[in-house]
């Protein structure tokens, strides 16, 4: 019988989740990868640099009905058993406020809502022991120095519908703290999937950890800053790589990190924690707050069973 597992990485086609990709396969020939992307032919083609071990599915995350399809398609595709979906994809929009076809706010949409829809829909056909990790950030923590505007989460409700009246700093401002927000999601959701996992068995059945891979310049990600901004994220922030002591890497580096998530045996027990780096370490005091994780998990169920 072949010990054959697939792990599931969404944004997989550049920087650091086919990096990730990259890693699992090379240090474990019994993994098959399965990376997504908004484009079919970006998805084959990275499928095919990674090797005959890879698969390239197009994904649009913008869309929960399209993510729906795809979750429910998943499992007849003919892939090895399920055995880790990592959440990697994510979008940050500081040229305006953009809404999905299902009029929700595009930055929480894609960065948690398609996400925490994506994990419901394939838990029950996950292989077990296995393994969920949700690719955060440091900026989520107002404590940590990252230049970023510090997340305001009033609701969930707020958050995937917010008022016209919300962008009124502008729409640098606003799109940078909805970005930091939906990455405080991350965290919330992290150990809110990590409670209703928790079935007292040890090691859990299925474990649920968040990863800030940190700063990572000249990837997509900022691929809608403009000007000054935009140039220096592509041609000045990289050279900071090679700075010790700072939370600022490569995506080899960072990929390096979060494949250890997803395969080392030594984290088989390790759950409902926020990794970064290899660093375990506390996550900001907000992303404790229980009220709001289930405000955050009750609004996206009830926002996803209506949609």
């Amino acid at each position: 019988m072949s010990d054959q597992q697939t792990v599931l990485i969404t944004g997989g086609t550049g920087s650091l989740g086919f990096r990730a990709a990259e890693a699992i396969l090379r240090a474990d020939p019994d993994r098959v990868v399965a990376i997504t992307g908004r484009g079919g032919a970006a998805v084959d083609a990275a499928s095919a640099r990674l090797g005959d071990r890879a698969v390239g599915l197009p994904l649009d995350l913008a869309s929960l009905s399209a993510v729906r399809r795809f979750a429910r398609g998943f499992g007849e595709l003919g892939l090895p058993p399920l055995h880790a979906i990592v959440c990697n994809a994510g979008t940050q929009i500081v040229s305006d406020t953009v809404r999905t076809a299902d009029g929700i706010e595009q930055t929480f949409a894609v960065n948690h809502l398609a996400h925490f829809l994506l994990v419901r829909e394939l838990l029950p056909t996950m292989a077990t022991p296995g393994r969920i990790v949700f690719v955060a950030s440091d900026t989520h923590d107002p404590t940590k120095p990252t230049g970023m505007p510090r997340p305001v989460y009033t609701t969930a409700w707020d958050l995937a519908y917010p008022a016209d009246s919300d962008a009124t700093a502008g729409p640098g401002p606003a799109g940078r703290r909805r970005y930091t927000t939906s990455k405080l999601c991350n965290v919330l959701a992290t150990y809110e999937f990590a409670r209703y996992l928790d079935t007292g068995t040890v090691p859990p059945a299925v474990t649920v950890n968040a990863f800030d891979p940190g700063l990572m310049p000249g990837t997509g990600l900022g691929r809608d800053y403009r000007g000054i901004q935009g140039w220096a994220w592509r041609n000045l922030l990289p050279a900071l790589t090679i700075v010790p002591g700072i939370n600022v890497h490569t995506p080899r580096r960072s990929a390096a990190a979060l494949a250890r998530l997803v395969l080392a045996p030594e984290l088989a027990g390790t759950t409902g924690r926020y990794f970064s780096g290899r660093r375990e370490i506390k996550s900001s005091a907000e992303s404790y707050d229980i009220a709001k994780g289930e405000d955050l998990w009750t609004t996206s169920v009830e926002i996803i069973e209506k949609l």
